[in-house]
């Protein structure tokens, strides 16, 4: 997988092509860039303004965040469960 290009990069890239001056694909040629890639970029844009239903990145990135914490806590849950089911079994059985 290619490193992610910086975050300014993309921002200037999507502000090039939003000037309209030259189409999508060439402007994304001469960045070095797919023409699709440089299209989600500017999908995303939109959402992040605003200007177009969806998550935003901060969204996506706490919904993220958010899911991590739960399967954390599931686990957790979990554990606890069964440290409670050895321990009643173990004062429960005669020695």
């Amino acid at each position: 997988m290619p490193a992610p290009h910086p975050l300014e990069f993309r921002q200037r890239a999507v502000e090039l092509a939003r000037m309209g001056e030259k189409p999508v694909s060439a402007i994304a040629k001469d960045l070095g860039i797919s023409e699709s890639c440089l299209r989600n970029w500017m999908s995303r844009a939109d959402v992040d303004e605003g200007l177009k239903e969806g998550l935003s990145t901060d969204e996506r990135a706490e919904l993220v965040r958010l899911r991590r914490e739960l399967r954390v806590k599931d686990m957790e849950i979990e554990i606890l469960k069964r440290a409670s089911a050895y321990f009643a079994r173990e004062n429960v059985l005669p020695k």
